[in-house]
This record gives C-alpha cells, structure tokens and sequence, in this order.
C-alpha cells in the first residue's frame, strides 16, 4: 500500500466514525476499559513494591526480627506445635542485649488493640485505630528514625514509668493542626499521655500508614496492659559483616531459653529485611498475576468486541464494498480500510486507556494511602 492509498484509506475510515458515532464509541469503550484496568493495576502494585523497597532498605542491612511465628499470610488455623509455642518476653530481649556481643540495640514492641478499635483525643479532635505500643529508647537507633520535634522517652521515662507519649505524624497533625503538640496531654482509650516527641513523616508501608501510632515507655505499657503478654522483637547488629554471627547468636540463646533439644525445630521466627522483601515480592506477584489475569480478560473482551463491530461493520456495508470494487478497488483496498478502521479504533482506546491508567495512579497515589506510580519514559 502507497502513502497516498493510506491516507485516503484513514480519511474514509475518519468519515466512517462520524456516520457511526455510537458503534464507535463503544468499541474505543471496550479497548479503553482494558487497557486502563492494567495500567492502574499496574502503577499500584508498582508503587507499592517501590514504596515497601524503600522503607525496608531505611531500616539498614544489619536489623534482624525475632517474633513468635513467621511473617507472612496464614491461611486457616496454625497446627498445634505453632499455637503451643512460647510467647517472646521482655526477659528474652534482655538476655539477647546482655548475652549476644554481636547485638548493640533491641526495641521490643507489645501492641495493644483495644475493643473495638483504639482511640486518641485532643480537646474536639479524634484520631481513630492509632497503632499503641510500648516500646524502649533504642527504637529510634534500631529503627533508623529520630524525633523530628521535641525528644524520645529515656531510660528515666522507662525506670519511672511516666505517662508520656511519643506520636507519628499523622497522630501529630490530626490532633493538633493548629498547635504545637508537645507537653500537651492526650486521651488514648481511657488513659492520659503527655506528648514529648513526633516523628518524622513516614512512607506508606505497603499501603499501611506508618504515621499513625502513638509509642509509650514499655515499663508505663506494661503498667497500663498487663495482659499483653506477646511481642516481637527488632534487634540491630553492630555492622552488616557480622550479621550471620549475630542470628547465630539469637538462634542458639533462644532455644537453650525456651528449652529446646537439638533435634526440635525452632518455635520461634528470625528474618531480616531481605526475608520481609521475599515475602512481599511472593504476594505481590500473586495479586498481579490475578489481576493482570483479570484485566486481559476485559482487554480480550475489548478485542472480540472490535472483531464484532467490525464484522457487523462488512455485513452492513456489502453496497459500499460494492460501489468500490465496480469503480477499479482491488480485494486488498478493501481489506486494507476495514484494517486501518480496527487499528484506528484500538488504537484510540489504547491512548485513552493508558493516559486514563496514569492518571488513575495519580489520584490513587495523591488521595489514598496506596503510593501508585507509573514509569513513563
């Protein structure tokens, strides 16, 4: 086909979208539709795969994670060797900081949910399901994450048990938009804090808001909620190269703790940060696999519909095919115009689709917790 044969082929095909505004539009709809369900998905799950990346390499190389069960999703019930283990204590964490010459710090971290969700108030101000837990001064060090107002709680807040509080900035900024939220006290569920320290803003962690916690002294917790006996623990080793001498360490002073023979395998999970990326990388390829799955379902949807329209388009048009081939259209000219029509109409979708997709990441990206993002080039 010669230049001029395409042009004149793309200009009947312009002319036949305007005598067939809504058959046109409906086939532009189905490509569109498609192609905008896999960009959206797609700047999701990317975002949030950049965003986990960048929060997990902020801890540093050299935290590792001991918690009563491995991290992960959990389908139906534990077996019973899961369920019957011990709890990790407070005492645990102390024997690995004084026994362990590999570990310089250890922030052990007991949550508290109270019934029906936690609260914190400020005069008329309200902050729902806040993440409460005791915690020890060294969180900031094992953490990588410092005050950015105001101080952490010491080992003077620990020892004296104060009731003092230090807030993430999504807690700071919904109480207290208007004021300087240190030294100011605060209702968490039925117990009054007085603020001392907020932290810095924090990414999404997997679409999961890290600025909305309130972290007390682990003495003053353990006063307020006796009942909460398991934790987790975040130790930091002295470098990254002593790592493996360090998780040696833990492994072999947590089993001679909770007893075990040599031959009993541990009831107790050790990760680090290259275990929580595997973990998440093994989910979020899940959901994308299903997801894309059902997004080229609807783009395959979009195509049998362009094929449809396009069929019923020939049938429609038998005089017109007619008309050309009496006045000199060979059977390519007429196959070429009927092609230029459905890649014309893909085409349109297509470009909509994707420009719809980028925008869609935005907003999700700007108006929700989810940090979508699209790589364009």
């Amino acid at each position: 086909m010669t230049l001029n044969e395409f042009k004149e082929s793309l200009i009947m095909s312009l002319g036949t979208f305007k005598a067939h505004k809504m058959r046109s539009f409906l086939t532009v709809l189905g490509v569109l539709i498609g192609v905008f369900t896999i960009i959206t998905v797609v700047s999701v799950i990317t975002g949030l795969n950049n965003s986990m990346a960048r929060q997990i390499e902020s801890l540093g190389s050299n935290v590792i994670y001991i918690s009563k069960f491995k991290p992960g999703i959990q389908f139906g019930n534990r077996p019973p060797s899961e369920r019957n283990r011990k709890d990790i204590t407070f005492e645990d964490a102390q024997a690995i900081l004084n026994s362990c010459p590999a570990i310089n710090a250890i922030a052990p971290q007991n949550f508290y949910h109270a019934s029906g969700g936690n609260t914190a108030k400020y005069k008329d101000h309200e902050i729902r399901n806040p993440s409460l837990f005791g915690t020890l001064p060294d969180y900031e060090i094992v953490n990588n994450s410092f005050v950015e107002k105001g101080r952490f709680f010491d080992d003077g807040d620990e020892k004296s048990r104060n009731k003092v509080a230090v807030v993430g900035y999504g807690v700071a900024d919904k109480l207290f938009p208007t004021e300087d939220p240190l030294e100011k006290q605060i209702l968490v569920n039925d117990d009054k804090y007085t603020v001392i320290g907020v932290m810095p803003k924090s990414e999404t962690f997997g679409g999961h808001d890290e600025n909305n916690f309130i972290a007390i002294p682990y003495a003053t917790f353990k006063k307020a909620h006796p009942e909460e006996k398991g934790l987790w623990l975040a130790v930091k080793a002295i470098t990254p190269e002593v790592m493996p001498e360090a998780k040696d360490q833990i492994t072999e002073l947590m089993r001679r703790r909770h007893g075990l023979k040599y031959n009993d395998p541990d009831d107790f999970a050790i990760f680090t940060q290259e275990n929580l990326m595997e973990i998440w990388n093994t989910v979020t390829q899940a959901i994308w696999l299903v997801m894309i799955v059902i997004s080229s379902i609807g783009l395959l949807v979009g195509g049998v519909g362009v094929m449809n329209i396009m069929l019923v388009s020939v049938t429609e048009r038998t005089k017109e095919i007619g008309i050309r081939m009496a006045v000199g259209a060979r059977r390519r000219d007429i196959l070429w115009q009927f092609l230029i029509e459905a890649m014309a109409l893909s085409g349109l979708g297509g470009i909509l689709g994707i420009l719809l997709g980028i925008a869609a990441g935005q907003i999700i990206g700007a108006t929700t917790p989810l940090p979508a993002a699209v790589s364009v080039p």
